[in-house]
């Protein structure tokens, strides 16, 4: 690549330069290159899959269906009754375990109760031997 710095002796001015400067055109394309040198090997590298597809359904209730309520405060109820503690809950949960066929736990948290307070009632779920829990949530909004 040669770059012209002014005119060799005995040239006019009203020469017309023939040679293209091609160095910002080499620049560029240099960049592109290592760009699609890092993302190609992304794109390709990918685990075949068969995602589950979504199915909102409605919650059926039952009545044998038991509905845990866990507040923002992390007090727990049991369809409408105050729970004392989770020792109170996980013997609750016991007596209904061994029932057949065994209700499901519908758990209800407030959007804005700690994940420890729903986690909680979910440990005891599985201490007991639920098979079935279930989170009740709103709809989103629709149209905002």
């Amino acid at each position: 690549m040669a770059i012209t710095i002014g005119q060799a002796e005995g040239e006019a001015d009203d020469e017309v330069m023939s040679a293209i400067n091609t160095t910002p055109l080499v620049d560029v394309m240099l960049v592109l290159l290592i760009i699609f040198l890092i993302t190609i090997p992304v794109a390709i590298q990918q685990v075949r899959l068969s995602l589950p597809q979504e199915a909102n359904q409605p919650t059926q209730t039952k009545p044998e269906n038991i509905s845990i309520s866990v507040t923002n405060d992390g007090e727990v109820f049991w369809n409408a009754a105050l729970l004392a503690d989770n020792r109170a809950l996980l013997a609750k949960l016991k007596t209904v375990a061994v029932l057949v066929p065994q209700p499901e736990i519908h758990v209800r948290g407030d959007q804005e109760a700690r994940w420890e307070f729903v986690g909680r009632v979910i440990v005891a779920c599985q201490r007991a031997g639920i098979l079935k829990v279930g989170f009740i949530t709103e709809p989103p909004a629709r149209g905002g």
